[in-house]
């Protein structure tokens, strides 16, 4: 399998959809189309089990993704201890974060870099609330801490730094604050406010737009809606007039991710991101 030819095998695998996986390749949906037509016919296997409503890995895709899946992530370790060791790794590393709490939440993989780079300097930026990649956008930091999938175009997405379940905010009288758990089903008929990026499933439309985590939680508070947040929101952003509930087991988490500009990582980019899998 060629490189790229891999690429969109992976992302495939992970996205299940083709379209997601052409915006966040930055090539055409024909492009993956026919790349995964020419792996199975080279490989004698259906490799995804498409509908018009789903796709799947089939068993034999499941079995290669675990495989190639796994040797995409040793080859790209050797890649970014190489281009570490090779450049030399000083200066500053500006990191961006969505939310703050996760680079506390984070703390052991940081103080690995910091233990493996003594001579790079970590800064530390808190992103904006409506876009959280705009320090990115702009330059102003070399890496940003989002919550996946990063499928916006001149973004790649690198590994996973934190992951954690998701809770629900709703004022304290708020019929569902009440509960033990909540699940999606519950969002329906819900005002559901937006805080950051938030991915599928939790992701409703049209959201109410709110500027600022102050707006979000006053708004909460008052009862114009609801908001599901990072679990950690419950210790962070703990208030009397909020009721953070958990949503039920089994729904997909929060993974909050390392994301760059397409192109490639820097050498101190790189470096992080080889301490973060090596966690």
């Amino acid at each position: 399998m060629e490189r790229r030819e891999i690429e969109i095998f992976l992302t495939l695998a992970e996205e299940l959809h083709f379209g997601r996986t052409a915006e966040r390749l930055l090539v055409s949906q024909a492009r993956v189309s026919q790349t995964i037509k020419v792996l199975e016919r080279r490989l004698g296997v259906t490799l995804f089990d498409r509908t018009s409503r789903r796709v799947a890995l089939s068993p034999a895709g499941a079995a290669l993704y675990v495989d190639v899946r796994a040797g995409h992530d040793r080859i790209e370790r050797g890649v970014a201890e190489a281009m570490a060791t090779g450049r030399g790794v000083t200066g500053e590393l500006a990191i961006g974060w969505e939310a703050p709490a996760v680079a506390e939440l984070s703390a052991s993989a940081l103080g690995r870099f910091r233990r493996d780079h003594p001579a790079l300097e970590l800064v530390h930026r808190e992103t904006g609330f409506v876009d959280p990649l705009d320090l990115l956008r702009t330059g102003e930091v070399d890496v940003a801490v989002t919550n996946a999938p990063v499928d916006e175009p001149g973004f790649a997405q690198g590994p996973v730094l934190h992951t954690e379940p998701l809770v629900l905010a709703v004022a304290r009288d708020h019929p569902l604050a009440a509960r033990s758990t909540v699940g999606l089903d519950d969002l329906d008929g819900e005002v559901v406010f937006r805080a950051g990026r938030r991915a599928d499933p939790y992701r409703r439309r049209p959201e109410p737009s709110v500027d600022t985590l102050l707006d979000l939680m006053a708004r909460v508070a008052g009862g114009d809606g609801v908001c599901p947040l990072a679990a950690h929101a419950a210790d962070y952003f703990a208030r009397p007039t909020i009721a953070m509930v958990p949503f039920e087991p089994g729904l997909p988490p929060v993974q909050w991710v390392m994301c760059w500009r397409s192109g490639g990582p820097t050498a101190r980019v790189a470096a992080l991101a080889h301490s973060v899998i090596g966690r």
